[in-house]
């Protein structure tokens, strides 16, 4: 079989490499990574294993066995005619189907699982250094004749005796290697001279001038178009939201960027507000506008708790043993604490204690934002997300009057929202969760557009009187045109 080592080998290579870490000076070279990180190298593993035609292992840890990186389901799932070599056969090998110190063939994989590779390498290596010296020698001569070209650089620097005159030590060779020409040294005061005289200072002063007399100008001129007073406040808030969040992202580093969309997810979970203040009817919803309202509110409870479990997925990934221990459930102390601070507030009668809980929440989803774009803030990024996101909706629940029909209507819509949220979120292999995070994603925008349609409906149930006139004018409509185009083609 003709072997077809694709480019997909060398990524199998590098990820069975970096399932482990690597330290050549504790006389092995790998050391244990963590279970979460191990089932994904496995995950990967049993992928690549299908598409391979060569897996070379090395993985060895010190003072153990070798770890068994390739299983026997592994193996059978390769091509018919695939090689296997175990570098870490000495040691058990990482292969489960190695018999160390021999060469078989298992299901059609050829297996080289020699312990005494090292030793095996002199054969080779005189080989290869006797073949060097005799096509070294076949190039000065064959049999009698010999031409010794002493111009030759590698003859000449051979040689210690030509016919009883002493050759060596050979002369000196110039170095061929062409020497880079010397940079010009620049003089600091000549290049900023340069700089001065060639950049026009007027006219970057002015454009930068005109930009911001264009972006202040045209704000102020959204006035002439404002519909009414809240068309300000949604405008603020819009560029407020937009310069912070620009902010707090920019600097995340890449490793962190699907944990970071994840927990974005999450935080958008808070579309459920909108949905739980559109809910009505009874145990079950009424009408078409509180059925919608509460699709959205369970399709958003989804995205809460399952954004906050691969959040979490994804962070224990970086994870190590080595790792100092982790206390996050304190955490659940400012949660528990602001929510019962909320209820406080409402029982006393305290008229703005909604929307500055409101604001303590959209202060710890900026801070959730913020902790997720470095390592050692992520956990408690993930954290302040579920703090903010919790007193949120509790915020939104302390402001309605719910009749407990309705109430047990949110109870088990948000229930069984976040129990399928987190079931999917905990099942997915973690090789797919970057996928799962892009299918959430999309949930947002299906739960905005369900409240949006749900609003929409509730507001606009005044024109049904209006439906009759409407179909009227629009049939008087059709005729009309109708009669112009018979008199115009007809």
């Amino acid at each position: 079989m003709e072997l077809k080592i694709i480019l997909k080998f060398k990524v199998f290579l590098k990820s069975l490499k970096n399932c482990f870490n690597f330290n050549l000076l504790k006389g092995g070279y790998a050391k244990e990574m963590s279970k979460e990180f191990y089932d994904a190298e496995m995950a990967l593993f049993a992928a690549q294993c299908k598409e391979i035609d060569i897996l070379i292992s090395t993985a060895l840890i010190p003072g153990k066995p070798a770890p068994k990186l390739i299983s026997r389901a592994m193996v059978e799932s390769m091509k018919p005619g695939s090689v296997i070599v175990d570098l870490a056969a000495e040691a058990g090998g990482n292969i489960e189907t190695t018999r160390p110190g021999e060469l078989y063939v298992y299901k059609d994989v050829v297996h080289i699982g020699y312990t005494d590779l090292p030793s095996r390498l002199p054969t080779q290596s005189s080989t290869l250094y006797g073949n060097n010296i005799s096509k070294f020698l076949l190039s000065i001569g064959q049999q009698d004749h010999f031409n010794i070209d002493l111009n030759d650089e590698v003859v000449r620097g051979s040689i210690i005796l030509n016919k009883g005159e002493l050759m060596w030590p050979p002369p000196k060779v110039a170095n061929p290697s062409p020497v880079a020409a010397p940079k010009p040294k620049k003089d600091p005061k000549a290049e900023a001279a340069k700089i001065l005289a060639e950049t026009n200072f007027f006219q970057k002063y002015l454009q930068d001038s005109l930009v911001y007399t264009g972006g202040i100008g045209g704000l102020i001129g959204l006035s002439t178009i404002s519909p009414n007073a809240l068309f300000a406040n949604m405008v603020t808030t819009f560029a407020l939201s937009g310069l912070v969040g620009y902010h707090t992202v920019w600097n995340v580093s890449p490793a962190l960027h699907s944990p970071l969309m994840s927990v974005t997810n999450a935080i958008s979970g808070i579309t459920a507000v909108g949905g739980l203040l559109l809910m009505g009817g009874g145990v079950l919803p009424c009408t078409t506008a509180q059925w919608l309202a509460a699709t959205a509110a369970f399709i958003s409870s989804i995205n809460i708790t399952g954004g906050f479990i691969i959040t979490q997925r994804m962070l224990d990934m970086f994870k190590r043993p080595t790792d100092p221990p982790e206390y996050n459930y304190l955490y659940g102390v400012p949660a528990l604490g602001s929510i019962g601070a909320y209820a406080y507030g409402v029982a006393s009668g305290y008229p703005d204690v909604t929307n500055l809980s409101y604001l303590a929440a959209s202060l710890c989803c900026v801070g959730a934002l913020g902790g997720l774009s470095s390592q050692p803030t992520a956990r408690l990024g993930n954290a302040l997300g579920m703090i903010g996101v919790s007193l949120g909706l509790a915020a939104t629940l302390g402001q309605l009057k719910i009749s407990p029909d309705v109430a047990i209507q949110m109870a088990a819509t948000m229930g069984s929202g976040g129990l399928l949220g987190a079931i999917i979120a905990k099942k997915i292999p973690i090789t797919d969760l970057p996928q799962l995070v892009a299918a959430f994603h999309s949930f947002v925008g299906a739960a905005t557009v369900l409240t949006c349609l749900s609003h929409y409906i509730a507001e606009s149930a005044h024109l049904g009187k209006y439906k009759k006139n409407i179909i009227e004018s629009w049939s008087r409509y059709c005729f009309n045109f109708r009669q112009v185009f018979n008199n115009l083609f007809i």
